[in-house]
């Protein structure tokens, strides 16, 4: 029975079991796919130009070996130049072909990179602004950036740097190896048995790793989360001198991130030493046994340089997968939870077969609903309403009764758990999403307004409405006059969420944005609460004209709104406990009578 989000990405936790990070590790790895599979051209002449790029960068010391045993000789003992001269021209030659394509290979894993990007930012974005609304009201918004900032950015540098890093280093080391067993299989052989020390440090390093950096990007979505927060809500915490326990909890949350750090660095102070340490081991002991093989002349001095910088060269790329492996750890968790995000489905999906609906009368019907956020919170338990074409009715009741969530349900943000809400007959999970956005209209107390212009936000509901449209809408409405008072009228800014009109103000433009609009049915949540008395009355006159010839469902507090009614319901635990015209239940004694006779009497 219950409606709330189960999906994993609401958790943040570094406690996962090991079916959990099974799950979620194959959920990530389907969504790197699917990035990447359109970008397989482009990835294979990547993948080409890095392996003949390695290639040349490899032979290197091979050909400083041919020069020293064969071309060094020649000039010595014959004063033949010629093989000195061909090894130096392909040493140059491949030094430079070498460059060319590294720098060709940077070009285009830097275009792979921005492609990926840009598709998952575009996805993050198209799929949260679809979610349904109960995710939004369970997901903070400081998590929603955090994905959409700094949990991208990282897997972008993850991109940029790492991932490169990774895939040369192990094809360099690689190539590195097959040259050393081609030259010196002796050496070789020295590399190998080096290599098994070498495994279980790396093996240490991931395993730990993996657990700072999940904790690492776990604090830091706290982090962000408490700043958002804070900044977001600034009014309140100014209102009840909350800075001192913000504070407090905000230099905690710095402290875990910090100290999360701290152990991310020791842990690599440990690897690095450990690795250094095995790579000087074992050039000594290569550089030692090939010392002897040249004093009994069963090895060449130039062959034993070769193999000591081969052998060199081989942990070199080391430290750049261990740097890998560093942001890998923390790019994989934030990919976790982008991830979990992507894979959260609406909780209100669109229609398979979406029924149209092109002219809505606004007759709308609760047939048998019942209806919970979770399974021991049920806010409607078997409601049944029928609401008539073109009739207002007015919602009171005390916090909790289910006014909120009745209005919810009508405009589909939640869908009941069982029955149906129907606009003229079609139940809204069949109806087509733009017939339903055209048909109901909500306007809220939080009256929010977009950065833009006054006119771009009248013309909302209605993005191609004409000047002379949105000025008649503001007029019906009563907000023409202080509007053409505003810097530049209709075009002026209101800047961040309406910063540069009044509440009152941002409501009148949220009415005037409903009226254009023309929807069939209106729902006011608390529409007016922000408006003071004198403000009220002066919008009476303008909420007749808006709620004339529609449906309208008025849910409001002060009795003033609700004598516009044709009908009043008041609601008590998710039921109707009386039903009637404003003036039948005045004229009684139930629960209304009693509400309004102490209004009244609070205007004396």
């Amino acid at each position: 029975m219950s409606t709330t989000v189960t999906g994993t990405s609401g958790e943040d936790r570094s406690d996962y079991t090991r079916e959990e990070s099974k799950a979620i590790r194959s959920r990530s790895l389907r969504l790197l796919g699917s990035l990447v599979s359109p970008l397989k051209a482009q990835l294979a002449l990547a993948a080409v130009v890095l392996v003949v790029s390695t290639a040349l960068r490899v032979a290197g010391p091979a050909l400083i070996a041919y020069g020293i045993n064969t071309a060094l000789p020649a000039v010595v003992n014959q004063m033949d130049w010629l093989p000195t001269i061909g090894v130096v021209a392909v040493y140059l030659v491949t030094a430079v072909a070498g460059a060319a394509l590294i720098a060709w290979y940077v070009v285009v894993a830097a275009r792979l990179t921005q492609a990926i990007m840009l598709d998952l930012r575009k996805r993050i974005f198209l799929h949260t602004q679809r979610l349904s609304l109960e995710f939004h009201e369970s997901y903070t918004s400081g998590r929603i950036i955090s994905r959409q900032t700094s949990d991208l950015d990282t897997i972008r540098e993850l991109l940029d740097g790492g991932l490169n890093e990774l895939v040369s280093g192990i094809l360099y080391g690689t190539f590195t190896l097959i040259a050393l067993v081609l030259i010196d299989p002796q050496s070789g052989l020295v590399l190998a048995v080096a290599g098994i020390p070498l495994f279980f440090l790396m093996r240490w390093f991931y395993t730990r790793s993996q657990r700072v950096y999940r904790e690492s990007r776990v604090v830091s979505a706290k982090v962000i989360v408490k700043f958002v927060e804070t900044m977001t809500g600034i009014r309140a915490v100014k209102a009840f001198r909350k800075e001192p326990r913000n504070d407090d909890e905000f230099g905690d949350l710095a402290l875990q991130y910090r100290d999360v750090n701290m152990r991310s660095i020791r842990l690599f102070g440990t690897f690095e030493p450990g690795l250094m340490a095995i790579a000087s081991v074992s050039v000594a002991v290569v550089l030692f046994w090939g010392a002897f093989r040249v004093v009994e002349g069963s090895l060449l001095i130039g062959t034993l340089l070769a193999a000591v910088l081969y052998v060199r060269n081989f942990f070199s790329p080391l430290q750049e997968v261990a740097f890998f492996l560093n942001s890998y750890q923390s790019a994989t968790a934030a990919l976790e939870k982008v991830s979990g995000v992507l894979e959260e489905r609406p909780t209100v999906p669109d229609p398979a077969k979406p029924v149209d609906l092109w002219t809505a009368k606004g007759h709308i019907e609760f047939d048998d609903v019942l209806f919970g956020y979770s399974e021991d919170r049920v806010i409607l338990p078997d409601f049944s309403l029928d609401i008539p074409a073109g009739q207002t009715i007015a919602l009171v009741g005390t916090t909790g009764a289910g006014k909120s969530t009745l209005a919810k349900l009508v405009s589909r943000f939640y869908d009941p758990t069982r029955g149906r809400v129907t606009l003229d007959g079609v139940d809204l999970r069949s109806l087509h999403p733009k017939d339903l956005r055209r048909a109901i209209v909500m306007v809220t107390q939080e009256a929010y307004l977009f950065s833009g212009t006054v006119a771009d936000n009248i013309a909302l509901g209605k993005p191609d409405a004409t000047l002379d449209e949105i000025r008649a809408a503001a007029r019906a409405v009563g907000a023409d006059a202080f509007i053409e008072r505003l810097p530049d009228g209709y075009a002026t800014d209101v800047n961040k969420r309406g910063g540069r009109v009044s509440a009152g103000q941002r409501q009148l433009i949220s009415f005037a944005r409903a009226f254009l609009a023309d929807p069939a049915v209106l729902i006011l949540d608390e529409a007016t609460a922000s408006l003071d008395i004198p403000s009220e009355r002066q919008i009476q006159d303008a909420l007749q004209t808006l709620l004339a010839d529609r449906t309208a469902i008025i849910i409001a507090h002060r009795l003033s709104t609700v004598a516009i009614a044709d009908r009043v319901l008041v609601m008590e635990h998710g039921r109707i406990i009386e039903d009637d015209t404003p003036e039948g239940l005045i004229g009684g004694d139930g629960r209304f009578a009693k509400l309004h006779a102490a209004w009244r009497e609070s205007l004396v």
